[in-house]
């Protein structure tokens, strides 16, 4: 076994874990308070669970544009501390992103009180559901500011190396969402009963909470500590900022919100199925979430390992990392898909006690098993090519994937072939297949073509 893995692999396959592992807890406590939602909508009655489910999923919609867009932070951060920029440089930027997450965050929270009651109307659901999906949406929309001023902090760290303090951050709110979700969904401790409506404000308190303890993290950490300090310079007036975050983070939001927004329209079209498919849809993908977080947290250090060795100039190994990190993703990916095969009515059995519900989602989770091979692989090539600071080409693959391919298989075994809801499942696994296979080539491609432009260099300066 020795000889089939080489020293070389054994260290960067360490260093990519030391940033993943830190990461997946992170994703996975961000997952696990939706988790603790969906199980303590699923205890309020089968009618709460739909209307968070279709709410939620509207609220993602705007999540999965504003992580991708705010992600950008993680390879501009990382490309300069690969490069040895000044504390001055890396502390302005820190500051610009702040800021421009602040009003990214206004414009969040203002699209969803505007935006998000109209589609939900549009849907075909109950009025009773319909009334209760509007009415928890507006008390979950003010997370839409907190979240967005936590990715800035969060991507910004990552990009810097800086991981262990948004676990402690992420691991605070996780316990912050469920403590005050069972206060107020409930009404113990004296607290009012607020039922569904409980889930969104507990998530709003959760994720200020989150922020406070990160933001407090830049204060003690020393590497963050001193680029802040040394933000107030002169020489940090100027440097990246807002502009550079929208160059590079439109691409990425666009190649998440292809995804994302994919699998949120999947989710509204259960609704055609009625409210029982709709409950069975947001058991299955939640765990599907949960599960993936640990390929997309390896693709985040591996955005961070490719994105210091291409801002030292290190051509070679940045291809070298990315292609461990697609390593690392894969097997993960494989692992996550034997889980579901194998236990999917014990992980159903922890959502949800309704019968009809409940074998409905063991179907779903068994086919999602087929796609999180490809789910993996997309995740940890996408983060590959970030760290490369590549982001157009993906972004047109991404498109292609899943709007010219997934969908449309899709709405085929769907509504013509007369597969119904399983038919939507094959249609994102045919999307995410074809992503998977798209990225993983342009990777190989430009990763190659960078080592060969710099070693011609490397010979003329000699």
């Amino acid at each position: 076994m020795s000889r089939l893995v080489s020293p070389a692999f054994r260290v960067e396959v360490l260093a990519n874990l030391r940033l993943a592992l830190p990461l997946i807890a992170a994703q996975i406590a961000a997952v696990g308070m939706g988790t603790i939602d969906t199980i303590y909508a699923g205890q309020v009655g089968p009618q709460a669970l739909a209307a968070v489910a279709v709410a939620v999923n509207v609220y993602n919609l705007f999540l999965i544009f504003f992580m991708g867009l705010l992600m950008a932070c993680s390879p501009i951060a990382a490309q300069m501390f690969g490069a040895r920029r000044p504390a001055a440089a890396i502390g302005g930027f820190l500051r610009r992103s702040q800021r421009f997450g602040v009003i990214s965050g206004l414009v969040w929270t203002g699209l969803l009180n505007l935006v998000g009651p109209i589609m939900l109307r549009q849907l075909n659901l109950s009025a009773a559901t319909t009334h209760d999906a509007i009415v928890f949406l507006r008390w979950f929309s003010c997370a839409g500011l907190m979240t967005s001023i936590w990715f800035v902090l969060r991507f910004a760290a990552e990009g810097l190396g800086q991981v262990r303090p948004i676990v402690i951050a992420g691991l605070i709110g996780l316990a912050a969402n469920a403590l005050f979700g069972w206060l107020l969904v409930f009404g113990h401790g004296g607290l009012p009963k607020l039922g569904i409506n409980g889930l969104g404000l507990a998530s709003t308190l959760a994720t200020a909470l989150m922020v406070a303890v990160l933001r407090w993290q830049y204060t003690r950490v020393p590497s963050l500590h001193a680029a802040m300090m040394a933000s107030r310079d002169a020489a940090a007036a100027a440097g990246e900022g807002a502009r550079d975050i929208l160059k590079l983070g439109l691409p990425i939001a666009a190649i998440i919100t292809a995804e994302g927004g994919l699998f949120v329209l999947m989710a509204l079209l259960m609704a055609r199925f009625g409210e029982a498919t709709v409950a069975s849809y947001q058991v299955a993908i939640n765990f599907s979430s949960l599960v993936f977080m640990i390929p997309l947290g390896v693709g985040m250090a591996t955005t961070v390992r490719v994105g210091h060795a291409a801002g030292a100039g290190d051509h070679a190994a940045a291809r070298w990392r990315g292609l461990v990190g697609l390593s690392l993703g894969t097997v993960n990916a494989a692992s996550n898909a034997a889980i579901m095969l194998l236990f999917a009515g014990l992980i159903v059995s922890f959502y949800t006690t309704d019968a009809v519900i409940a074998a409905q989602a063991v179907g779903f989770l068994l086919i999602s098993a087929a796609f999180q091979l490809f789910d993996g692989v997309q995740a940890t090539a996408n983060g590959a090519l970030r760290g490369l600071k590549d982001t157009r080409m993906p972004m047109l693959l991404t498109l292609v994937s899943y709007w010219g391919i997934g969908m449309p298989v899709a709405w085929w075994l769907a509504f013509h072939l007369g597969h119904g809801p399983d038919g939507l499942w094959w249609g994102l696994t045919a999307g995410l297949a074809a992503a998977a296979v798209g990225l993983t080539l342009r990777f190989a491609y430009k990763s190659a073509k960078l080592v060969r432009h710099a070693v011609p260099a490397v010979l003329a300066e000699a």
